[in-house]
Parts: C-alpha cells; sequence; structure tokens
C-alpha cells in the first residue's frame, strides 16, 4: 500500500474488500489507490476544562475521502476505541455508499477518542464545541458535512451548528445533518437508518419467501439504529427475541416486549437492568436460532469463529463493517441458506435521508415526514433493484455487487474529470 499512516483491522478489513472488488473490476494496479486512499486526513487535539477543574486532551479524527462528485459527507462517533485507521475506513465506505445511493457526495468520517458516558452534560457540550472549532478551517456545506454517529446525537449536531455559524456570524444549519427539528433539522432523520434496515429486511424476506408475520428477530445493538429496526419490525408482526447493547444482552425463545425494553433504554440509555432471568452471553446471542439477525452495534462482530455457527435466514446490516472479510467467505458459500443484505445497502437510509435535511436547508424549503419517508424507501428499492440485478447477473453476493456499483460509479466520475494538474 502507498502510505503506512492508516493502520489496525478496520482499515485492513476495508483494504481487503476494495482489493477483492477491484480484481473482480479488473481495474488496473496503478489506478486502485488513486481510488482508495483519502484525499485529506485531520488529527486535532480537544482540550477541555472537566468539572473537577483539570484539563484533559482528547485526540479528534476527521478523513475526507473524495470530494469528486460533491462535497464529502459522513457521521462523527464519540467512543473510546476511535483511531484514524477506523475513521478512515469509514470515510471509504460511505464513498461507496453514496455511490451506490445516487448521492452527490463523497464519503467522511469524524471522532474523538473518548466514553461520552464518562462525560458531564457540560463537558460533553464543551468537547463538542471545541472538536467542532478545530474542524472549521477544513469544513462547509459544500465542503464537508458532517452527521451524528455512534456517541453523538441530535443536540451535539445542534452544539456542532451553533460553533459553525457564530463563527461564520450568522446561521448556517446545512452544515450537519440529523440536528433537531427546531434547528432546521429534518422530520424522520433520526429514525431514517433504523427504518431503512427493516424495510430492507422485509424486501429480503419477500425474496426468500418469509412472512413477516411471525417470523423471529434477533438485534445486536440497541442504540437508535438497532431500537428503530426493533421497533418497525415488531409493528409488522416480527417476533424479537433477542436483543443487546455495551452493558447487556437478553434473549428469550417466546419473544421479549419490544415496549417495556424501548421505555427501558429510553429512561436508563443502557439496557442493564432491565431483567436478569433473561440475561445471555453476548456471544452466544449472534448464534441463537432465528429468521432474521440484525447486527447494528459496531464493526467485525461476525468473523471467522462464529461464522459457521449462525443459524439465520437473513442478515441485515444495520451497523458498518460487522462482517470480516474472512466471515464473509463463508457467507458465500452458504449463500442458499444465509441472504445477506450488505451494510452498503441496508444502512444507506440514514446519509439518504441527511441528503433529504442537506437540501431542505439549502433551499430553506421542508417537506413533510410522508413525504421524507416516502423518497427514502423510493431511493432504498432503487438501490435494492440494482444490487440484485448486479449480484445475479455476475454471479456474486450481494456485498460484492454493491461494492462494485459503488466503487464503479467513483472511478468511472474520477475518470471523465481527470487528474489535476
Amino acid at each position: 500500500m502507498a502510505s503506512s499512516a492508516y493502520q489496525g483491522p478496520v482499515f485492513d478489513m476495508a483494504l481487503a474488500q476494495f482489493q477483492d472488488v477491484a480484481d473482480h473490476l479488473e481495474i488496473p494496479e496503478d489506478r486502485r489507490m488513486r481510488l482508495f486512499m483519502p484525499k485529506r486526513t485531520l488529527m486535532v487535539s480537544c482540550p477541555v476544562r472537566l468539572d473537577n477543574g483539570k484539563t484533559n486532551v482528547f485526540q479528534g479524527y476527521r478523513v475526507q475521502h473524495h470530494l469528486t462528485l460533491g462535497p464529502t459527507k459522513g457521521g462523527t462517533r464519540f467512543a473510546p476505541s476511535v483511531d484514524v485507521g477506523e475513521v478512515a475506513a469509514l470515510a471509504i465506505w460511505m464513498s461507496w455508499k453514496c455511490a451506490l445511493a445516487g448521492l452527490p457526495y463523497g464519503g467522511a468520517k469524524g471522532g474523538v477518542a473518548v466514553d461520552p458516558m464518562e462525560l458531564s452534560p457540560r463537558e460533553l457540550e464543551m468537547l463538542s464545541r471545541r472538536y467542532m472549532q478545530e474542524m472549521i478551517p477544513f469544513i462547509g456545506p459544500h465542503t464537508d458535512v458532517m452527521a451524528p454517529d455512534m456517541g453523538t446525537n441530535e443536540q451535539v449536531m445542534a452544539w456542532f451548528m451553533d460553533t459553525y455559524s457564530m463563527y461564520q456570524g450568522k446561521t448556517v444549519a446545512e452544515i450537519v445533518t440529523g440536528k433537531p427539528v427546531e434547528t432546521g433539522g429534518t422530520v424522520g432523520r433520526r429514525e431514517a437508518t433504523g427504518r431503512g434496515v427493516a424495510h430492507l429486511a422485509f424486501r429480503a424476506m419477500e425474496e426468500i419467501g418469509l412472512q413477516p408475520q411471525g417470523a423471529t428477530a434477533i438485534v445486536q445493538g440497541f442504540g437508535n439504529v438497532g431500537s428503530v429496526a426493533a421497533h418497525t419490525l415488531a409493528a409488522r408482526g416480527v417476533k424479537i427475541v433477542g436483543v443487546s447493547d455495551h452493558t447487556a444482552a437478553y434473549y428469550n425463545p417466546a419473544g421479549l416486549d419490544i415496549v417495556a425494553l424501548l421505555d427501558h433504554a429510553r429512561q436508563n440509555r443502557i439496557l442493564r437492568g432491565f431483567s436478569n432471568e433473561l440475561s445471555i452471553d453476548p456471544a452466544e446471542l449472534l448464534i441463537q436460532p432465528c429468521d432474521l439477525l440484525v447486527p447494528a452495534a459496531m464493526e467485525r462482530v461476525i468473523d471467522a469463529h462464529n461464522v459457521e455457527k449462525l443459524r439465520c435466514r437473513i442478515i441485515a446490516e444495520g451497523a458498518n463493517g460487522p462482517t470480516t472479510p474472512a466471515a464473509d467467505a463463508v457467507l458465500d458459500r452458504r449463500r442458499d441458506e444465509i441472504f445477506v443484505v450488505p451494510d452498503l445497502l441496508c444502512n444507506a437510509g440514514g446519509v439518504i435521508v441527511s441528503y433529504f435535511e442537506w437540501v431542505q436547508g439549502l433551499q430553506q424549503f421542508f417537506w413533510s415526514e410522508d413525504e421524507v419517508m416516502e423518497r427514502l424507501y423510493t431511493a432504498l428499492d432503487r438501490s435494492w433493484k440494482q444490487v440484485r440485478a448486479r449480484a445475479t447477473k455476475d454471479g456474486i453476493s450481494n456485498r460484492k455487487a454493491a461494492l462494485a456499483i459503488g466503487v464503479q460509479t467513483v472511478r468511472r466520475a474520477k475518470e471523465v474529470r481527470g487528474l489535476f494538474p
């Protein structure tokens, strides 16, 4: 590879996926790194005065993968595991995802290495504002547009927007998406990713002839994406038999009370404490029998050690990169047993509705929630048909088909624009 600046298992996974699809597309070796390597990477120090009077310095990152199709777009996560390799990989995946969805964006991602649960509300606000302040010279509504991710939310986006706006001397709502409706956000954005996961899970059920009523599902990760997906699935008659977050995992073959789980998570911000009788080892939850498995937490949770033990009929990837390349090879062999809706397609609802929010902000013309959701499902169905057609035509997995469409779209745009200077 051209540089050793990006390291770690998540980045290595993104590179392995790219090389595999580049082989399939027969991209010449000398053209590959221009497609794959990030355009710009920022590493910033974010000093924050804590409530105890001490000052702590948090490490922040932002990676902009490419600006060939338009501004970069991507979330900002606050998590202890954040490093530059992980952020770069997520930015690269976002590029392929936006291209697959037909959005005029390149991919970006940002993050701060911190556990937000250990910060007071004031400390979280100060860190959020300082991070955005450090980003100001490198971002803008037509350069790089931020959004929430793991560990951040609507409130953090409101602080981001306010900080940027104060420096511009005017309100610039379109600098971030995923912000509260009261500050220029769009209705339906918070639920978009989870609803999109459920929508495509239903498409997969149609594909294999499985009726939602009475089907069973396990949802790993009960944050914004997982909880909304679980609620949407349950509303159509799917029985949620297992859920987990980073604090607890619960399993009941007879079905869990999803309303009670949602209320508990809303009040406590975590699942721990919901039940003792239903507890299960989080690693064991993934391999329990179910019709639908929704990994909606972290990267690399389906790997070579557990993939052979999976007993589901559909995997709908709510998280980014939940399946390692080694596990993916096994799933490719098990294609007749397990239908995979890959992350680039399955969790694209968030960035699609973020695009809608950005457009509404630029035009100062806002849509109803029904219009937002109708446009979202139309966009997802269009990508679904493209992926299924490509997979069938080339005899490849859904993941490779999604990657091929995304990479090919970016490659063609770069070739048409040429190499400057």
